[in-house]
């Protein structure tokens, strides 16, 4: 069923096709790195964490279905930097939200329509029974990577990233869904980014986890 509706979303041209895109520059929270030692440059501590560079803080975006709204809306974002991405010149994204034929609202996680399926970490979303403010550090594992995801007013995420960063390893958020409007195909959410890699601390500030 994914394939098909990926399918569908390539011959409306929503998504540019992979292999036509040149690789997007990281935003890198981490200098250099090896194997054991965290060079000079970055302070480590007692996780063997560099120095948290990029300070968290809340937003609020809005996106637009995939379907049935003006091609040059953003459908798609991007954890690493806070970005809304529109889906008909980039694929760098890491989910992208659309109102299905019965109405139903959700977001898809970039494996779900058929990109870059075969990569060892996927983005993903995992949903949170907690507050949005409670929710303070992001796990390693259990997100939904390959199918879509239902979503209602007043849900809670956290989302994991495709890797971006050049130690290997993705970046997290957490989002609340605001609002969804019907008639201008419309999802808004609140967003707290942590654009730091290796690091997984959702508070607002410098992260130390």
């Amino acid at each position: 069923m994914y394939a098909s509706f990926a399918h569908e979303l390539s011959v409306l041209t929503r998504i540019r096709p992979e292999s036509s895109i040149p690789l997007m520059t990281s935003r890198v929270g981490c200098l250099k790195v090896t194997l054991f030692i965290v060079m000079a440059s970055a302070c480590s501590d007692s996780n063997g964490l560099g120095t948290a560079t990029f300070t968290n803080s809340e937003r609020t975006d809005t996106l637009y279905a995939l379907i049935g709204t003006p091609v040059q809306t953003p459908s798609a974002y991007a954890i690493q930097g806070s970005r809304r991405v529109r889906t008909d010149t980039t694929s760098n994204f890491d989910f992208a939200f659309n109102i299905q034929g019965d109405g139903s609202h959700v977001f898809i996680p970039r494996a779900a329509l058929g990109i870059d399926s075969t990569a060892n970490v996927k983005p993903g979303l995992l949903a949170s029974p907690s507050t949005f403010e409670a929710i303070t550090e992001a796990p390693s594992n259990g997100y939904i990577t390959d199918q879509v995801v239902p979503i209602a007013v007043g849900d809670r995420y956290v989302v994991r990233s495709r890797v971006t960063c050049n130690i290997g390893v993705p970046t997290y958020a957490k989002l609340e869904v605001v609002s969804l409007d019907d008639v201008a195909r419309t999802v808004a959410f609140r967003i707290l980014s942590d654009d730091n890699c290796g690091f997984k601390g959702l508070q607002p500030g410098l992260p130390d986890r």
